[in-house]
């Protein structure tokens, strides 16, 4: 890996069996070029042994406000001071409550309270917890104080349940990491300017059970909205449904089928400078939506599709100034279709991304051919949200060619 951050980072682990996973954080981050010192709470510690982690750091690892071996060689306030950045992970529903009331009763808590460096959390909870209003309320006011917020992701819990509250993976914290390191260092060109995204997939009705729809997850989407709003701009997007976690101060219009979603952009249009059209809208619809679930009545059902309104196109023949970017997603040919789809639509910049056997559709990671009257630039397989950032900086080059 790429010694890429060196940064003097406070690793802060509070109780809960994602803790396990913070093991491989700091191995994560010192190969990426971090110096980490361990800050663990007394619940922690029923989780994953001290000694493990100061095998893994090269450092002794806090525990105790006051034990005075720690307090002789890197006090509290020492240790405060001494962080250029602090990320806790997991963050448990406890000490997200305890750092929204401004407590100080660990070391942990103590620590937060006396630096200066940004704060990041990396929540992981049962997901009744994470869903639990007193969770969402400390959530609110711990965005409002300007800590940094990753995750949780969906998934499969220790508890047997599925929901929101997985830790992410170390490298995903990782990522987020370097995203805020690099967005705080990035000028905001896009201030002032106002970007519309669809995200996610659609669904359409067959009867009030069922539904047709295809993998999207909107990660994607979300992931552009997150890096085009670090940006400076003003963030819509129009969501079909997902399961990604909400940003923070970014406007949602949530919507269902194809038509809501082609209603919705068009009424939304008109306020845009920038379009990015990510969702992946479902090319047809059925042509009767059935009142009462469809019984077995043979071996065969047949329905009859028709084919729903093309959002991207219509809105950029509509609106000839709004700077539009599309999306095709392929699974062959993925260049010439979309080079066609570019033409065809009246596009300013397509981004192509293969999908199927394991790419694109419902995955942390995605590779993009961005595409443009006279440019190609092709970006490697990684992250969604590096990826982002990237997309984002080529949007923005070729908006200001445009328009300048």
């Amino acid at each position: 890996m790429t010694k890429q951050f060196n940064k003097n980072i406070v690793v802060g682990i509070s109780g809960g069996i994602a803790a396990y996973k913070t093991a491989t954080l700091v191995r994560t981050l010192i190969k990426a070029g971090a110096t980490v010192r361990v800050c663990m709470t007394e619940s922690a510690t029923a989780f994953i042994t001290p000694l493990t982690l100061q095998a893994l750091s090269g450092h002794p690892v806090h525990t105790d406000l006051f034990d005075p071996h720690i307090e002789a060689a890197m006090g509290h306030i020492e240790l405060a001071r001494w962080a250029d950045l602090v990320i806790i992970a997991p963050a448990s529903a406890d000490i997200m409550a305890r750092l929204a009331q401004g407590m100080a009763n660990d070391l942990l808590t103590t620590l937060c309270l006396a630096t200066e460096a940004p704060i990041h959390l990396a929540p992981a909870m049962n997901r009744v917890m994470w869903s639990n209003a007193a969770t969402q309320a400390n959530l609110y006011t711990l965005r409002q104080r300007k800590l940094k917020i990753h995750g949780p992701a969906e998934g499969n819990q220790a508890c047997g349940e599925t929901g929101a509250g997985r830790m992410l993976e170390p490298h995903e914290i990782l990522a987020k990491l370097l995203h805020y390191e690099t967005s705080i260092k990035k000028p905001q060109p896009l201030n002032g300017k106002h970007i519309l995204l669809t995200a996610g997939p659609t669904r359409e009705a067959i009867d009030p059970v069922r539904y047709i729809t295809n993998r999207s997850s909107g990660k994607m989407g979300y992931s552009i909205a997150i890096a085009a709003q670090d940006l400076g701009a003003k963030v819509t997007i129009i969501s079909g449904p997902v399961t990604v976690p909400r940003p923070a101060y970014i406007d949602i219009i949530k919507v269902e089928s194809a038509a809501q979603m082609h209603a919705a952009t068009l009424a939304a249009a008109k306020y845009a400078d920038i379009f990015i059209a990510t969702a992946a809208v479902s090319d047809f619809s059925t042509r009767d939506i059935f009142t009462k679930k469809l019984k077995k009545t043979g071996d065969h059902l047949q329905l009859v599709l028709q084919q729903n309104a093309d959002i991207l196109a219509d809105t950029s023949h509509q609106f000839k100034d709004l700077f539009t970017v599309g999306f095709a997603a392929e699974t062959h040919n993925l260049i010439k279709y979309a080079r066609n789809k570019l033409t065809r639509k009246k596009l300013d910049i397509i981004v192509a991304n293969p999908v199927g056997e394991g790419k694109g559709f419902d995955q942390k990671t995605n590779q993009l051919e961005v595409i443009w009257n006279d440019g190609q630039i092709s970006l490697p397989e990684k992250d969604k949200q590096l990826l982002a950032y990237e997309l984002m900086d080529i949007i923005i080059e070729q908006y200001f060619q445009k328009n300048n």
